[in-house]
């Protein structure tokens, strides 16, 4: 029996939870890391590992999301997932050291490999592929409403009450979200198919590896000849990945994936845009306080506009690329990042404070289409039979540029800044603004991929608000 639009709608608002309870979760973590720092007795420079623990760990987990989904359903493994996200907010809570709240992070990331691409599938199997974009940034929507309260209620939690309540938060979310997924979750399979398990650790080593190796010697202390050794594993087994998924007969991801033109510039593009736009959650907040000595309310007030801006036009988006295509939409946004990102540091640097707050909420507004407009085009050619493996590589390829965005941040950071934290000093300042420069050069990496996109042959379709007959 085929799900009516209301039941449909149902599905989609259970997905956006997940992304609520994502986004909330990271924004609300990004504003506190310096005042968490203190807590702990590390340096703020140091706390990226905070953030590598659990996007590594989502990373490492999220080609085995497709599997499980595929083989159990998506209802259990969601359940499952809202279940260890929210176990792994109470440890973080309970942590009083930074060991500890990095053990309860991987938890953590181990619910977050299942959350979001699980509920990804859910909405390509539920919808019509020409209507993918506009379901997608239907969920995307109310999931915003958590990077709009998270960078406030962050702020107001660490100044006044403790760091501790912003893992705290979560668990009347996960509740909810429990609920909601037992009574209304529908439990799509497909037919099983054995496990790449010499696939999935080979993938799991690079993953690990890489990471590991970029955040080595900022956040983790390791010798210059371990953090070589770590890089140089990783992009062996990467290497010997490609070359067993080319002769192995059921490989964790097909190769076959990357003959499609669409999927395989829009994953490039992926991996290389999010490096440079996953850099910015990390170094806006810890900018606003240690560069410019915002307090952490504040801090977090300041975010605000940005998320405004990402929400003003979701609605927006479908009709903004079937006007311009996708070619142009990711080639302008891509060149307008960097301008963007740059005005940041500058207008704090001549304390004119008051732009602020357009400045982020025009980075929203572009990284809200070009986000939108790279999903889609990633993921709308592939077929059926490929549409599992193609979002787990995304979401894969989507969180390991995360983590990647960063180390290359803190790394960037640390060498500029040469460890003199002082708030507010002009010397970290300078090395807050050759830190942003760095940033927006990396942004300008996949404006020729983005170029190379094919003209689009197809229209984005509207959600249907009534059942067709």
């Amino acid at each position: 029996m085929k799900n009516t639009p209301t039941r449909v709608r149902w599905q989609l608002w259970i997905v956006a939870l997940g992304f609520f309870m994502q986004s909330l979760d990271t924004t609300i973590l990004n504003t506190a890391l310096p005042s968490m720092a203190l807590s702990l007795n590390e340096s703020p420079l140091h706390m990226q590992s905070v953030i590598v623990a659990y996007v590594l760990t989502v990373a490492v987990g999220l080609p085995a999301s497709g599997w499980l989904a595929d083989r159990i359903g998506v209802k259990w493994v969601f359940l499952s997932a809202i279940v260890l996200f929210t176990l792994g907010s109470l440890l973080c809570a309970q942590s009083s050291t930074l060991p500890e709240l990095i053990r309860s992070r991987v938890i953590q990331g181990i619910g977050g490999a299942m959350l979001v691409p699980v509920g990804r599938l859910t909405v390509m199997k539920i919808v019509p592929r020409e209507q993918y974009m506009a379901a997608m940034t239907f969920v995307t929507l109310p999931g915003q409403v958590g990077p709009l309260v998270g960078p406030a209620l962050g702020g107001f939690l660490v100044e006044y009450a403790s760091w501790h309540w912003i893992f705290l938060i979560n668990l009347p979310v996960g509740i909810i979200g429990v609920l909601a997924t037992l009574y209304l979750m529908p439990n799509y399979k497909m037919p099983p198919r054995r496990f790449d398990l010499v696939g999935f650790v080979l993938l799991a080593i690079s993953m690990a590896t890489i990471t590991l190796s970029l955040d080595g010697h900022s956040g983790l202390g390791l010798a210059h000849s371990t953090i070589l050794l770590l890089c140089a594993c990783g992009i062996a087994s990467l290497g010997l990945y490609w070359l067993y998924a080319r002769r192995a007969q059921n490989p964790l991801f097909n190769l076959a994936m990357f003959k499609i033109r669409t999927f395989s510039l829009g994953l490039s593009g992926s991996l290389l845009a999010r490096i440079g736009s996953g850099m910015m959650p990390f170094m806006t907040p810890l900018f606003l306080q240690v560069g410019l000595g915002f307090s952490p309310s504040h801090a977090g007030m300041m975010m605000i506009p940005m998320i405004i801006g990402s929400m003003s036009v979701k609605r927006l988006v479908v009709q903004i690329v079937n006007r311009f295509g996708y070619r142009h939409i990711l080639t302008a946004a891509t060149i307008a990042l960097p301008i963007i990102t740059l005005l940041i540091p500058i207008t704090g640097m001549l304390h004119w404070y008051g732009l602020l707050p357009f400045i982020l909420f025009f980075l929203g507004v572009t990284n809200a289409v070009r986000f939108s407009a790279m999903n889609t085009l990633t993921l709308k050619d592939l077929p059926d039979e490929f549409a599992s493996g193609g979002n787990s590589l995304l979401s894969m390829v989507m969180q390991l540029a995360m983590s990647l965005g960063v180390s290359i941040a803190g790394i960037l950071l640390g060498i500029f800044s040469v460890n003199r934290i002082d708030i507010a000093s002009s010397e970290v300042q300078t090395a807050f603004l050759y830190t942003y420069l760095c940033i927006a050069l990396i942004m300008l990496l996949p404006t020729g991929l983005f170029a190379r996109v094919p003209k689009d042959e197809a229209r984005n379709a509207q959600l249907s608000s009534r059942k067709k007959r």
